[in-house]
C-alpha cells in the first residue's frame, strides 16, 4: 500500500489505460478521482475499485472544458483535502487522413482533446500539487516520438510529441515545488480507442516499408495490455521513482526500435 493516504486524479478513467491506471493506483492505497465524460463507464470503474475495497470519486468532465475541469478539481479537493498524483491520460486518435484532406475542424478536435486537455489538466491541478509536492504522469505515445509511420496521423503525432515537450519543459519549472513529471509512451496496446478512429486515404500516406515479423520483440508481435502501461504509471507515481523527472518511458515491448 505504497500510496496509502495519497489522492490521485486519472483522466479518461472510464476505459483502457485510464481504467487500468485507476485500478492500479487504488490497489496501492490511493483515493482516486476518476474523470471522464461518460458517467456509465466511470461508474463501472468505480464499482471495480470499490469491489476491491478501494475508494473512487466520480468526476464528470470534458478535459478540454475549462469550467468543467475547475469544478471537477474543486469537487475532488473538497472531498479529500489534497492532491498528490495526476495521470493525464484522456485522449483521442482523431481523424487520420492525408494532410491535404484533413479538415481544419478535424485537426482542431484532436488538438483540443489531446493538447488543450492535457494543458487544462495540469493548469487546474498543479496549484494543489504545489502544497506538498507530487507526481504527474502524462500518457503520450510512441507516435510522434519514436514512430512516425502511422498513415495520416499527423495531428495525433503532433499532440503526442507536444506532450513529451511539455513534460520536459515542466520538469524544471515544477521541480522546485517538489513535483515530478514524466511521460509514458505506449506502443500498440489492446484498448477500444481504435473503435473511434476515422481513417481516410491510408493508401495515399502509407509508408512503403515491410517490418520484420513480430515487430513487438518481447511479445512475438502481440499488442501489450492496458495493465502494462498502468504498472509504469504506478512506478512513476510512487516513491520508487523519486529521482526521475522529465523522462519519457516507452512501454512498447521494443516496437518503436524496429521502425
Amino acid at each position: 500500500m505504497e500510496l496509502q493516504s495519497r489522492v490521485a486524479l486519472v483522466t479518461g478513467a472510464g476505459s483502457g489505460i485510464g481504467r487500468a491506471s485507476a485500478l492500479k493506483l487504488a490497489e496501492a492505497g490511493a483515493i482516486v478521482g476518476i474523470l471522464g465524460h461518460t458517467v456509465s463507464e466511470l461508474e463501472n470503474t468505480a464499482d471495480l475499485i470499490g469491489s476491491a475495497d478501494g475508494k473512487a470519486i466520480v468526476l464528470n468532465a470534458d478535459v478540454a472544458d475549462e469550467a468543467a475541469m475547475r469544478k471537477a478539481i474543486d469537487t475532488l479537493i473538497e472531498q479529500t483535502g489534497r492532491l498528490d498524483i495526476v495521470v493525464a491520460n484522456a485522449g483521442i486518435n482523431g481523424v487520420w487522413a492525408p494532410i491535404d484532406d484533413l479538415q481544419p475542424d478535424e485537426w482542431d478536435q484532436t488538438i483540443r482533446v489531446n493538447l488543450r486537455g492535457t494543458y487544462l489538466t495540469l493548469n487546474t491541478s498543479v496549484p494543489h500539487l504545489k502544497k506538498q509536492g507530487g507526481s504527474v504522469i502524462v500518457v503520450s505515445s510512441i507516435n510522434g516520438n519514436r514512430s512516425f509511420n502511422t498513415p495520416g496521423a499527423t495531428a495525433y503525432a503532433a499532440t503526442k510529441a507536444a506532450q513529451v515537450a511539455m513534460v520536459q519543459q515542466l520538469a524544471l519549472e515544477l521541480g522546485q515545488h517538489r513535483i515530478r513529471i514524466n511521460a509514458v509512451c505506449p506502443g500498440a496496446i489492446e484498448t477500444s480507442i481504435n473503435d473511434n478512429t476515422e481513417i481516410r486515404g491510408a493508401d495515399k500516406t502509407a509508408v512503403p516499408v515491410e517490418f520484420p515479423a513480430g515487430d513487438i520483440p518481447v511479445t512475438g508481435g502481440k499488442s501489450g495490455q492496458s495493465e502494462d502501461v498502468a504498472s509504469a504509471v504506478l512506478f512513476l507515481a510512487s516513491d520508487l521513482s523519486r529521482h526521475i523527472t522529465g523522462t519519457p518511458v516507452y512501454v512498447d515491448g521494443g516496437q518503436g526500435l524496429s521502425r
